[in-house]
Order: C-alpha cells, then structure tokens, then sequence
C-alpha cells in the first residue's frame, strides 16, 4: 500500500463530498423526467463540467496513456485533423441542437418519432448489446489501475478468509456508482460528475506543473529521441511504422467526430438534461475546451513515466518498475498497467492522494453514466414498448433501478473473465460501432432529411451489424477457440487460423469500425432514395411553427444575414456571441497552421532538409507551456460559470412541478 495519512484523508473527503451531493438530489427526483433528464434544467457549464467527466473514465485515461506512450507529441499536430468537425460542431449545433427540439428522452424515443415503433425496439437492443459489450471492460480496467496504482496486494484477510483484491476492488467501485444513481437519477449524476469534474480537471493541471517541473526537458526530449526512426514521438512525419495510432486513425478519428455525433449513448441522459436548444447548443460548444485542457495531461504523464523507465537518471529507481511491468502476462496488460504502475512509484505524498481522488473520481463519473444510460435504454426502450399500458411513475422509477443493478452485475461478471487481446482504443471503437455505425446514418437523416426512410434507417443498422460483430470476433477471439474451429479438419484449421491471424495482423478495430460506417451510410441513402420519395413533416418533430412549445428557445425565422447562414443565429447575442468567437478561434487557427504548415514540412522533407527533433522539441515545448496556462484559465473560468449554473439548478428545482405524462412514451 502507497497511500500515506495525508492520501488517505484526501480520498475520505472526497468520497464523502461525493456521496452528500448525490444524497441531496433525491428527493428532486422523485419523477421520471427527473430520473431520466435531470427536469430539463441544466445550464451550459453544468452540462460542459459534467458531460466532460462522464467521457473522462479511468478507462478512456489508460486509452489515452497507451496513445502517449506510443506516439507522444505527434497525436497533436494529426489531431488538428478534427478542427473542421469541432468547428462545424460548435457553430451549428451539429445534432444535439435539433435533438433537443424534438424533446426526446432517448434517442431510440426519437427513433419511434421520426421512423416506427418496430425501429426504436430494435435500435434499442442493439444500442443496448453494443452498449454493455463496450463497458463491460470498464470494472476490470478500473479495478487493475488502482491495484496497481496503489500497490495492492493480490488478496487481503477479511474475517478469516483471504478475498481476491481484483474483484473486491471492482464491486466497492461499482457498488459506489449504484448508490450514486439510486440516489438521485440523472439529478445526481450531473451534480456529482460536475463536482468531480472541478476537482480531476485542477488536479490534472497541477499534475502537469509537477510533471514539466519534476523532468527538465531536456531529459524529455533525449527520452523521445531514443525511439527508432518511423516511430517518433516528435516528428509527425516520422510515424512509418506506426500501426494502431497512425496518420489514418486520426482521419477516422475526425470523421468519426462528426458522424457519430451524440450517436454513442453511453451518456444519453446529457442529450435532454439541457434547459434549452440553445443551452444545449452552448454545452456542445463549449465542450471543445476539453480537449485543451484534459488531453495535455495524456501525453505529459506517459512521457513522464516513458523517462522514469528509459532514461539513464533514472535506471537505478526504474529497476524494479520494470520487473513489474514485464510480470504481467501479455503485451496488451503491459500496455495497460504500465502508467498506473509508475504513478504509484514516482508521485509523491499529497500529489497521489490527490491523484487516486482524481481517478477515483474519473471512475465514478463514468461508471454512473454509463449504468444510467443503459439501464434507461434497456427499460424505456426495449421494455416499455411491450407494454399496452403506461406504467405508474413509482413502478418504472423501480423498474429503472433494478436495470441499473443488473448492468453493474454483467459488468462485473465480464470484467472478471475477460482478458484483452488489443489496445482499449480499437475495442471500444469496434464494439462502439456495433451501434454507432447505423445509428450515426439514421441520426443524420432523420434529423437533416425529410426523404430519409425508416427502410433507409433498417439498412444503415443492419449494414454497421454485419460488419462491426464479426470484427469484434475476429479481433477479440482467443486463440484456443481459433484452434477449436478448425479441430475436426485440420487443413480447414490452419486456413482459418491463417485468416484471422492476418485480420489481426493488417486491420484495426478503428478502420473496420471505418467501413462499417461507409456500408450503413450506403444503405440508408440508398434504400430511402430507392424505396421511392416521401416527404416527412420536420417541423412538427422539431416544435416549429404550428407546433412551437413555449418556452423553447427555437427561432423559426430562417437566416437572414451572412454571420447568421454560419450558424450564428438570432439567440446568440452579447457574452454568446463573445464565447463562441473565442471558443472558434482556437481550432480554427490551428487548423490553418495544420492545413499551411503539412505541405511546407512535406515540401521541407522532399528538399533533403527536412524539420530536425531539435526544432520539433523546441516547437512542443512552447506549446506545452501554453496549453498548461490556457488550461488554468479554463478551468477557473468553467468553475465559475458552472457554480452559478448549480446554483440555478438548485433553486429551480424547488419550484419544479414534474408532468407524470413526461416518462418517454410517444404519444
């Protein structure tokens, strides 16, 4: 155990923090709508905060550790890739501004309003299956992190009995999150995941002081420089023989971004919780802030930690680290526990407990989501439906609970058998895909579209199907069954042996979670423009006109002027309109400098004098610096606003009087 007194005391607080803001959300949600979506009530930095930490898990950090270890500074300049989706996202709104007009609780709710009944079930299942199959690793990932983190040992005493610490850990941490949501639903998961939230993102901040002011960098940049050439961590036109986090991985990545947007339903609950259209808009807008501020904290610990265990200052420290390391089992487990591991060797006293707090934290946040979100899927979509009458608001909020429980359960039934066979990243993207991959085209088009077709919708989610599960069996399947599908014919045997060890070798769970994405937006078009033309009334779905709700911040008008035809309607006016013109600049200049600064480097290279690391080193340098400071500024600045928001929320909800008739039935 590495956790002194003072580390202890931190994670106490904290934890105890948490678990009086969930307590004192329940009894504001003592109906379905404030269950599912929070009454609608959330402001723009309460649902930017919260909507940030619910993505930011323990598992997405040891993605993102994986990634920094690998590829290091070089993630960046390819990442400007998505500048052009962050900023069509941000200025229009992209999907959740319209999502949010047609007032739906879940997105399959919307599928039964702009497709049929027989749709929603069935995106329901499959947004389900696709959905627990991808958190289902969640537990385990979490639970080896802070085993190894911490130094726990690998059973513990427990009134005479040794108890495996693996699966002791997992089912304190899952157990946490359970009570967490009973307590208050979706209420006390945007409350507790905006706290969270405060405190991991000012933890990560200070976790990056420490790291540029604990390693000189010229101790970094001679750790970078050792890797060979085609793998560097500075030069990103130096990443020949990079085969997972590769120049196209960030173009699917891109993509993906604008494709999939809201399409992924781990934290649906945040599609509806927003006050607004415009709100929700602002939230989505301002969320392109995280990737400023948390994403510095993914390269500067895994380099960090690459120094601690290669450079020669810290052989001696190092040794046993790399004893540990080397213990686990498979390449894919090395990968995995080897920034946990460092961290529980190199942190010091106060930093760690603030650190396992943070992590703590970064768990909860998403286990909560997660279990809320599919658990209200699994009732209010595959459930519900069956029925002929609606339920009593007590039975479905109990209804809801007992799903939640049953999702922790398999969670943590998978997690304790499950052993990975590939990076996080390119499992969670395949499994993702499951779903995303048709949901994505049947998203776009029925929001977008007046001719897209609920045939065209079955098409895309049967075509993401058939691509996306045998990848995932492919990819993922051990070798004793490989070897077991060919036992009675052993030239059959080595044949199929030969293919999925090829499969393995060649592709990645990101580029066929790619195809799966083109074969379903093939699909939909092709069978909604086949099966003949229709038109479908979108202003109706979307409250406009003659179907206006009051109180909706919708502007029926269309654009007038050119700012406006850009996204920049008649609701942003004053400090909006400000934020927006900030929050754009951002990738907008980056984007630039990307779309300039590739060809001249391309250009440089062809001369025969290419960039050096040197100038590389100097470049990333300066940017680690600004980023630390933006990031301050950040996270000053979104405490503020999301405190004023809380405050709202609190006072608003008071005054609340839910509708029973709101439970996310299509009437």
């Amino acid at each position: 155990m590495r956790l002194a007194g003072l580390d202890w005391a931190i994670v106490a607080a904290f934890v105890g923090a948490l678990a009086a803001s969930a307590w004192s959300m329940r009894r504001f949600a003592g109906s379905v709508s404030g269950f599912l979506s929070a009454n609608r009530l959330a402001g723009r930095y309460l649902l930017t905060v919260s909507y940030n930490m619910a993505q930011v898990g323990v598992i997405t950090l040891v993605w993102y550790f994986q990634l920094g270890y690998d590829v290091g500074f070089t993630q960046y300049w390819w990442g400007y890739l998505e500048g052009p989706s962050l900023i069509l996202l941000a200025v229009t709104g992209w999907v959740i501004y319209r999502f949010r007009e047609t007032r739906a609780m879940t997105l399959a709710q919307f599928f039964e309003m702009r497709y049929s009944k027989r749709f929603r079930v069935f995106s329901g299942v499959v947004a389900f299956i696709s959905g627990i199959l991808n958190y289902a690793i969640f537990p385990g990932v979490t639970a080896r992190f802070f085993v190894a983190m911490l130094g726990l040992p690998d059973q513990f005493g427990l009134m005479g009995a040794q108890v495996p610490t693996f699966p002791a850990v997992m089912a304190v941490l899952l157990a946490f999150a359970v009570f967490m949501v009973f307590a208050g639903g979706m209420l006390a998961v945007l409350v507790t995941d905006f706290f969270q939230g405060v405190f991991c993102f000012c933890t990560f901040v200070t976790l990056c002081w420490w790291v540029l002011l604990r390693f000189p960098w010229l101790q970094l940049e001679e750790t970078m420089r050792m890797l060979p050439a085609g793998k560097s961590m500075l030069n990103p036109l130096g990443l020949q023989d990079e085969q997972n986090f590769n120049v196209v991985y960030w173009l699917i990545s891109a993509f993906t971004l604008f494709y999939a947007c809201r399409a992924w339903q781990g934290d649906q609950g945040y599609n509806s919780a927003a006050r607004d259209a415009h709100e929700a808009r602002m939230g989505q807008l301002l969320n392109g802030w995280r990737y400023r501020t948390l994403m510095l904290v993914t390269v500067l610990v895994p380099l960090a930690v690459r120094a601690f265990l290669t450079h020669p200052d810290h052989e001696a420290a190092s040794a046993g680290l790399q004893e540990m390391i080397s213990a686990q089992p498979t390449p894919a487990l090395q990968a995995e526990m080897r920034v946990p591991l460092a961290l529980g060797v190199m942190l010091p006293t106060g930093l760690l407990g603030l650190v396992t707090a943070a992590m703590l934290g970064a768990a909860i946040s998403t286990d909560e989501a997660y279990l809320h979100s599919w658990a209200s899927i699994f009732v209010q979509d595959i459930v519900l439906p069956f029925r002929r009458r609606p339920m009593s608001p007590r039975a479905q909020l109990l209804l809801l609970k007992s799903a939640v429980l049953g999702v922790a359960v398999f969670a943590f039934l998978f997690s304790l058998y499950w052993q990975p066979g590939e990076y996080i990243a390119m499992y969670g993207a395949l499994t993702g895909s499951i779903f995303v991959a048709g949901g994505g085209a049947a998203i776009i088009g029925g929001l977008y579209t007046r001719w897209g077709t609920a045939g065209g919708a079955w098409a895309a989610m049967l075509a993401g199907i058939g691509i996306s599960v045998p990848g995932l069996v492919v990819l993922n399947a051990p070798t004793t069954w490989v070897d077991a599908m060919g036992a009675p014919d052993p030239a059959a045997g080595a044949l199929v042996a030969g293919a999925f060890n090829w499969v393995r070798a060649n592709v990645t769970g990101m580029e066929l979670s790619f195809v799966a994405m083109m074969a379903s937006c093939v699909g939909y078009v092709g069978v909604s423009l086949g099966g003949g033309r229709r038109t479908f009334d979108l202003d109706r779905m979307l409250h406009r006109g003659a179907w206006r709700v009051e109180g909706d911040a919708t502007v029926d008008e269309g654009p007038r002027t050119f700012m406006e035809k850009l996204g920049f309607d008649r609701q942003y006016r004053g400090w909006d309109r400000f934020v927006a013109y900030v929050t754009l600049a951002w990738p907008l200049a980056f984007t630039l400098l990307f779309a300039v600064g590739t060809p001249w480097l391309l250009w440089r290279q062809a001369q025969g004098e290419p960039v050096d690391n040197a100038q590389w080193s100097a470049w990333w340098q300066g940017w680690s610096w600004f980023i630390l400071a933006s990031s301050t500024v950040v996270v000053v600045w979104f405490t503020i606003g999301g405190l004023r928001d809380y405050a709202r929320l609190r006072r608003d909800l008071k005054s609340f009087r839910a509708d029973e008739s709101d439970d996310g039935s299509v009437r």
